[in-house]
């Protein structure tokens, strides 16, 4: 009898409230110690640099370009409405919605069939081949597609013998091509997983129920496909708004977008605060699109 008293006592104990809370507060500071490393690291490469461009904007810019910590003001943040600037963020505007858009029509119908194949080995072949480009340096592919839209570059070649464009490069067709080929993989990936977890026996009801293939798709693939469609047009959009190598390389600086106006800030210029200013705008730009992106959706991926 007392041995069953006992073995009570310590069945409550062991499910009392205040020993849930130890074991609760253990095991979360045992996860913040696992997770220590990751922090260290996001802090120093990540906020450090975020804080200071954000400190640099308030500066001041001395005759020598040194930036002056001491005289904090908003001049350079009053400079993003300038007329040059805004002609520049509305010109990187409309290249990274006309990227996005370009991609999204070239990507879909690609992500669709990848996801519709019915062999495992023919899908991992398919994104065997969409993860290829990341394997070597962005910048040397873009230099590749230099040399192809050079005056004796294979594209350009076949574009004079056929009489239907000539030497693309240092054009903005070219910095099109340029940005279609670098962030097609970052629109395709998400529309295949979201396709690829999609319940396709609703597409085939739907079928039954007398709807034409474009109607089904219309309305029951399109709109369970929208998660993909959100977040791979954020993840081409954010990163076309900033571009700076491929309208450098193959734009040949007369492109100027976002990206290379804050690097000649930067450098030649030695504008820091306004440079760190715009850096600011583009990065409260993508806060934005990121949080819309987790409100639409987002978390669905």
């Amino acid at each position: 009898m007392t041995d069953l008293k006992e073995h009570q006592d310590a069945a409550e104990q062991q499910a009392s409230p205040e020993l849930e809370k130890k074991v609760q507060r253990r095991e979360s500071w045992r996860g913040f110690l696992h997770a220590a490393p990751a922090y260290v690291y996001l802090t120093i490469f990540f906020t450090l640099p975020l804080v200071i461009v954000f400190v640099f904007s308030f500066a001041s810019r001395s005759r020598t370009g040194k930036p002056i910590l001491e005289d904090w003001n908003l001049d350079s943040w009053a400079k993003l409405v300038d007329p040059l600037v805004r002609t520049i963020a509305i010109r990187s505007f409309w290249m990274a919605f006309f990227n996005t858009v370009l991609t999204l029509l070239i990507a879909y119908p690609f992500a669709y069939w990848i996801a519709t194949r019915r062999r495992q080995s023919t899908r991992t072949i398919l994104l065997i081949g969409v993860l290829i480009p990341f394997w070597s340096n962005f910048l040397v592919r873009t230099y590749a597609w230099r040399m192809l839209l050079d005056s004796d570059g294979f594209i350009t070649q076949i574009g004079e013998m056929t009489g239907l464009w000539g030497r693309l490069l240092f054009t903005a067709p070219a910095v099109f091509i340029g940005l279609v080929y670098g962030y097609l993989p970052f629109m395709v990936l998400p529309l295949y997983a979201a396709l690829e977890r999609m319940d396709w026996s609703l597409v085939e009801a739907g079928r039954d129920l007398f709807a034409s293939g474009p109607k089904a798709f219309r309305k029951i693939t399109l709109p369970l496909s929208k998660p993909g469609i959100i977040a791979g047009s954020i993840l081409v959009f954010i990163p076309s708004l900033g571009a700076y190598v491929t309208p450098d390389i193959l734009g040949g600086g007369k492109t100027n977008l976002l990206g290379n106006y804050i690097v000649t800030q930067f450098g030649s210029a030695a504008n820091w605060p306004f440079g760190s200013a715009l850096s600011g705008a583009i990065l409260i730009v993508m806060l934005i699109a990121t949080i819309l992106y987790f409100r639409t959706g987002g978390k669905t991926i």
